[in-house]
């Protein structure tokens, strides 16, 4: 146990009531991961729900009218209350058992009851109104004005103006509706770990690239077949991204193509894992919600809290997007269809939808004479690791330097980074879990936080507490003898979540309610994330990261090339797909009718008819594992991947326009980027922050262009 567990104090130093030997609810700077088991979580979630539950009456009783008197004290009130709960969210997810899981959703309606009554206190709601409305809030910074706006906004999104039967109707509704996300991402997590496809024969696996060979391998051991080699089996292929990609893109059996892509898309939809009956009842709970605060859809009432005007603006983008993408995504179809004819394949005249990954890598090979095997080898995590610290520090002028081993981990694969600034001040640190666990952690990548910079929540005698990050990914593991060997798309994630990272961490804010990346427009929270990912086909940048893990050489100027030319490839069929994705969000929200006749799958083929070039399978389920919507707080706000692209796109563009290969240039536009995008938080409206960096309101010409669509 470390020393900073030990300690019986909450994260700004004050005394924790009762539960001293609870290691989720005793520690300072860091907990000990490898202490918290799933039967601290209740008691420690209890003790401090009790504590802020007496502190937000206190804090009622007095009517504060000060800045220092109710602020302050409400965002260490919330801190705390984060302080346990939030490690047990993270545990949950990269750590999941059914034992954490049960815990988990013991404590959750009762968090959801308490942040319910914290949202609706009347109270509160008058003291951010008088303060509104006092004598200091003309000397209130951006920060706090924006800060107060949003808690006076937010208050009536709780229901703060409910009473009685419909308070507790409200509350109800929100308790049923976190405990449905929490079962819906279960669900998806217990089907994609109950389907494996295990295999003998090495024709079965005709075409497997030496990694995804491994990777089976070692997934067969995990099953119990011991001995299991690449080369000699057998191999188990799963639903996992890590292994289900590059079957789908490299397996010749076309066969067994199907049947893994059949089970892909019908995951979570069947028996008592089946969500279909939890999206139906979440869909009429959130429109109920809606209803009751005088909107007329979800989606309407989510837009209150974006940088989107209303769905009209929405749609608006998307159609563009659509109109520009559709004719480039049939072409794509027709020379997958060419291609196949050439090579005398069966399915040419018939292609499918588990044919379409494997013809696409075959058409990139001929088309760019690039692989992700012939790439792997010259992106080793570490080598990746380094060029993305470089690029950071070329940027933004930081410093990111390995600290393993000053930090408890959950898993032995977890890396410790901190940060400091040009001058060698620690600003931040982060964690980083980067490989793919199928049995126990969750799917995708995401950042999130341990806790944010915030002057209220500073430990006695310090000015301003540091943030510290999660960074989360499921990247292809190492083997034996190899480190991890990451594919491009890998690249891609690790330099995204990294993106979202950089604005946790280099935030200036003070004021914890609007440092880093809160108090942010969910459409706009992407932009410092997709702004990252373009620099993985800046030349430059290539050459710092791209190393071969065995020789140490470069990668080669025409392997650069290729990257670069195939950034566009296929992507009017992406594109669609993500348009595709973003209309069905947006129309189960606000046009759908979850009382009515339609159900959300009926939506969903009708709105695939609309967007996509190669229609889906009548038996396609993909909402029932679409937890973006449903359980990952993207509800009406898928579209803000596309929203954000743009900005991120619009961001770049201003160093395309400076000029990539003029260093000074770029020097100047990175730390451009650092004062205003990634310092200022959400203490300014997004729009404001982009005109202060682009000097103009954004526009879309640069994402289309870098999609090859214009």
């Amino acid at each position: 146990m470390t020393d900073t567990a030990k300690k019986p104090h909450g994260p700004d130093g004050t005394a924790c009531p009762d539960n001293d030997n609870n290691p989720l609810l005793n520690w300072t700077e860091f907990p000990d991961f490898g202490l918290i088991e799933p039967r601290h979580v209740e008691p420690a979630v209890g003790a401090a729900l009790t504590r802020a539950d007496a502190e937000l009456s206190a804090l009622e009783a007095a009517k504060p009218t000060g800045w220092d008197d109710l602020m302050a004290p409400l965002e260490r009130l919330g801190d705390r209350v984060e302080h346990v709960w939030g490690v047990a969210g993270h545990l949950n997810a990269v750590r999941n058992s059914v034992p954490l899981r049960e815990a988990y959703q013991r404590a959750q309606p009762n968090v959801v009851q308490f942040l319910h009554r914290l949202g609706q206190s009347r109270g509160l709601f008058d003291g951010y109104v008088g303060l509104r409305g006092g004598n200091e809030y003309a000397g209130y910074d951006g920060a706090r004005r924006r800060v107060l706006d949003s808690a006076v906004r937010d208050a009536r999104l709780a229901g703060v103006d409910l009473d009685g039967a419909a308070r507790e109707r409200f509350l109800a509704i929100g308790k049923e509706l976190a405990d449905l996300g929490t079962r819906f991402q279960n669900n998806v997590l217990d089907a994609t770990k109950a389907f494996s496809l295990t295999l003998k024969d090495p024709d079965e696996i005709a075409g497997l690239p030496a990694t995804a060979r491994q990777l089976a391998a070692q997934a067969a051991v995990a099953a119990g077949n011991e001995g299991a080699t690449a080369d000699a089996g057998p191999w188990v292929i799963t639903l996992d991204a890590p292994s289900f990609t590059p079957f789908m893109q490299h397996a010749r059996r076309r066969d067994l193509r199907e049947k893994l892509y059949r089970a892909f898309i019908t995951r979570a939809s069947a028996g008592p894992l089946d969500n279909l009956p939890i999206i139906r009842r979440s869909l009429v709970l959130s429109r109920e919600k809606a209803n009751m605060l005088g909107y007329g859809t979800y989606a309407e009432m989510s837009l209150t809290r974006r940088m989107a005007p209303d769905v009209a603006a929405v749609e608006k983008l998307l159609l563009r997007l659509r109109d520009a993408a559709r004719p480039a995504a049939l072409r794509d179809l027709a020379d997958l269809r060419e291609l196949a004819r050439q090579a005398g394949a069966a399915e040419a005249e018939n292609l499918q939808n588990w044919d379409a990954t494997f013809w696409a890598e075959r058409l990139r090979e001929k088309k760019f004479r690039l692989t992700d095997e012939q790439l792997r080898p010259y992106f080793p995590l570490p080598g990746v690791l380094d060029g993305l610290f470089g690029l950071a520090e070329r940027l933004f002028d930081i410093r990111v330097r390995a600290a393993d081993g000053q930090a408890p981990i959950w898993h032995p694969d977890v890396r410790f980074f901190r940060v400091a600034d040009g001058a060698g001040r620690h600003v931040a640190s982060f964690y980083l879990d980067p490989y793919s666990r199928p049995a126990e952690k969750r799917g995708g990548a995401w950042m999130d936080s341990l806790y944010g910079r915030s002057a209220a929540c500073a430990a006695p005698g310090r000015r301003v507490r540091l943030g510290v990050a999660y960074i989360c990914c499921n990247q292809t593991p190492p083997s034996s003898d190899t480190p991890s060997l990451m594919s491009f798309d890998e690249v891609l994630t690790l330099f995204h979540e990294f993106g979202h990272a950089l604005q946790h961490m280099l935030t200036r804010v003070d004021c914890g309610l609007a440092a880093g990346i809160n108090n942010i427009e969910w459409d706009a929270v992407e932009l410092a994330s997709q702004f990252m990912e373009n620099w993985c086909h800046d030349r430059p940048t290539l050459r710092g990261l791209a190393r071969h893990w065995q020789t140490g050489k470069p990668l080669p100027d025409e392997m650069i090339d290729s990257l670069i030319a195939a950034r566009s490839f296929r992507e009017g069929s992406a594109t669609l797909r993500q348009v595709n994705f973003s209309m069905i969000d947006m129309e189960l929200y606000h046009r759908h009718d979850p009382a009515g006749q339609d159900s959300p799958l009926d939506v969903q083929r009708r709105i695939a008819a609309e967007t996509l070039v190669m229609p889906p399978l009548p038996e396609d389920r993909f909402l029932c594992s679409f937890s973006h919507i449903f359980a990952g707080g993207y509800s009406a706000g898928y579209y803000s991947y596309k929203w954000a692209a743009v900005l991120s796109a619009d961001a770049f563009g201003a160093f395309e326009e400076a000029g990539l290969h003029d260093e000074q240039a770029v020097r100047k536009l990175g730390r451009r980027f650092r004062d205003t995008v990634l310092a200022l938080g959400g203490s300014r409206h997004p729009m404001e922050v982009f005109k202060d960096f682009r000097g103009r309101e954004p526009q879309p010409e640069a994402l289309l262009r870098h999609s090859g669509l214009v």
